[in-house]
């Protein structure tokens, strides 16, 4: 895949490393779908099967996140869905701690899967949304 010279290295290097992190982090819940909640001393689900599901979600995002890379203003739409589901993500989160559904410290998957994406998806989305001209060029 050819990369424009006008997309900045912070950009691809953010979807690259959201590329990875998602595959990795997928791959270990389908892998080893008990041990987030070993690890959290939470009570193991009854289907394991739904939390597998969550993470091949979270490794397809990561293919998404890798292909976008090469031009991510051109290929906006894949980052834009992306920070939908790491906003929609932590609503549910906090849904579910009002609830009393989950412990506060399952929120770890929030800050790593989520929240610190956040920042740099809106930068790629706004740099796009001004014609994939970044300040400057």
């Amino acid at each position: 895949m050819k990369t424009p010279t006008n997309v900045p290295i912070w950009a691809r290097v953010t979807l690259v490393l959201a590329a990875i992190y998602n595959l990795a982090w997928g791959a270990w819940v389908i892998l080893f779908p008990f041990a987030s909640f070993d690890l959290l001393g939470m009570a193991r689900p009854n289907y394991p099967q739904f939390w597998q599901c969550i993470g091949m979600i979270v490794g397809v995002y990561g293919i998404g996140y890798y292909l976008a890379a090469c031009d991510p203003f051109r290929h906006w739409p894949i980052v834009l869905v992306g920070l939908l589901g790491k906003i929609f993500g932590p609503i549910g989160f906090l849904q579910a701690i009002w609830q009393r559904a989950l412990p506060l410290g399952f929120g770890w998957h929030i800050v790593f899967n989520d929240l610190v994406w956040w920042v740099p998806f809106s930068a790629i989305l706004i740099v796009a949304a001004k014609g994939g001209q970044p300040q400057g060029s």
